[in-house]
């Protein structure tokens, strides 16, 4: 009963239009008021270990890491050379942009940042040589979702932090679920560039090629450093972020001079906003949570899902619908924090494993970015094409299908997600 309550409060008050994490705090107070007993001290406490954890730390380092990147140029290398490897085949452009946004999310960890940097060079460019606008929406605005999956990722930060996982098993378990659904959206775009007949562009010579690298590799050598150090324990993924974000300054300052001095300030000021606002989403979740606990809904719940004799399939497909309804009206951050601490205790007495629990509700939210109504990728490409987002929703559906076939196969095939940590020997 009183989850009812409390999920119905956070549903009208989220109906208002007020903001995720105000509804949070509200929705938290007025039942900590008016329907329990919890000394105020515990809970002035709560909100203080909440948000203690070291894992914290990565998320403004990446998120100032994306920017200096999104700033200094790093996307348009990427693009040239994504170009120059995989432009002659059917759709060119299209698969470039599939390959660049893998790229740049292996260094940006955010979605909307992979599709703001990729889509506002690619697209124009895309329609001056002949694809219609709504075939490059459709690619930038679901591969642009791989930037929560291909590691480093806030989301499996956020997740990380909900639930006591590794940070650093979590990202390594992206890796091959990364490249799977990077594979599968190409397919996707160059099935469609063939039946269509869109335009191809020439085959790049190797010495096009080597120049393209040549200028692209300080963007992609970042991939190496935060997945190389994690993987040999040269540093942890906090610590990773921390050289992220130093490196990605120093290379849009430096190296590409792509971005003055003076225009750091404001790169520092964009992502302390960011970084605020999540970090408020996160302490009034982490008071959520906290409720939840008290209140013993999560044990209540897998009581009752075990003593109906639900197993793990059927369980694996609700959380499914669930994630996917709520991507309907919340974006990541917010859906992984209030739903991983509920459904994470009833996923462990079913036996899954958390690793793959976590990929599962990454995967969910990448498909919540590129459906409609409220989904964050929609949004962003709507504001890079000028498109509405019926329109948008109506170009990214091929994308989406797939996507969703993608869901299915990595919820009930833990091999995908777990065979490359368990080879570095991190699971």
């Amino acid at each position: 009963m009183n989850a009812l309550i409390i999920f119905s409060l956070l549903l009208v008050l989220m109906l208002t239009g007020m903001p995720i994490s105000i509804s949070l705090g509200l929705t938290v107070l007025t039942f900590l008021f008016t329907m329990t007993q919890v000394p105020l001290e515990s809970v002035a406490l709560k909100l203080f270990t909440g948000i203690e954890k070291f894992e914290i730390m990565a998320i403004p380092f990446f998120i100032l890491a994306g920017n200096f990147l999104t700033h200094g140029g790093v996307a348009r290398r990427m693009i040239k050379f994504a170009t120059s490897m995989v432009g002659h085949w059917h759709g060119g452009l299209g698969l470039a942009g599939v390959l660049a946004c893998a790229l740049f999310a292996a260094v940006s960890g955010s979605s909307p940042a992979t599709v703001v940097a990729i889509g506002s060079i690619l697209l124009p460019a895309m329609v001056k040589a002949g694809f219609p606008s709504k075939f490059g929406a459709g690619v930038i605005t679901t591969s642009g979702a791989l930037g929560i999956l291909i590691p480093p990722s806030i989301v499996m930060v956020m997740y990380s932090v909900a639930t006591s996982t590794s940070v650093g098993a979590l990202f390594m378990a992206g890796v091959m679920p990364g490249i799977a659904l990077a594979l599968t959206l190409g397919g996707v775009t160059w099935y469609r560039a063939k039946k269509f007949n869109y335009p191809r562009l020439a085959k790049a010579t190797f010495a096009e090629r080597w120049k393209a690298f040549r200028e692209s590799v300080w963007g992609l050598l970042l991939i190496v450093i935060v997945m190389g150090g994690i993987y040999t324990g040269m540093f942890t993924p906090t610590e990773a972020a921390a050289m992220s974000a130093v490196y990605a300054f120093f290379v849009a300052v430096f190296i590409y001079k792509d971005m003055g001095l003076k225009d750091v300030p404001k790169v520092l000021l964009n992502s302390a906003n960011m970084s605020a606002m999540l970090l408020y989403i996160i302490t009034n979740a982490m008071l959520f949570s906290f409720i939840m606990t008290n209140e013993n809904i999560p044990q209540a719940l897998a009581d009752w899902m075990l003593g109906n004799g639900l197993g793990v399939i059927a369980f694996l497909l609700a959380v499914n619908v669930m994630l996917l309804l709520a991507g309907n009206f919340m974006e990541p951050s917010s859906i992984t924090l209030i739903f991983a601490p509920i459904l994470f205790p009833v996923a462990m007495k079913l036996g899954i494993d958390p690793v793959h629990f976590g990929i599962i509700m990454v995967v969910n939210m990448e498909v919540g970015m590129c459906h409609p109504p409220v989904g964050l990728n929609l949004y962003v490409a709507s504001g890079i094409t000028k498109m509405g987002i019926t329109e948008l929703t109506i170009a990214v559906w091929p994308w989406l299908l797939s996507m969703l076939g993608f869901l299915g196969v990595v919820t009930y095939w833990p091999g995908l997600s777990l065979w490359f940590p368990r080879m570095l020997g991190m699971i």
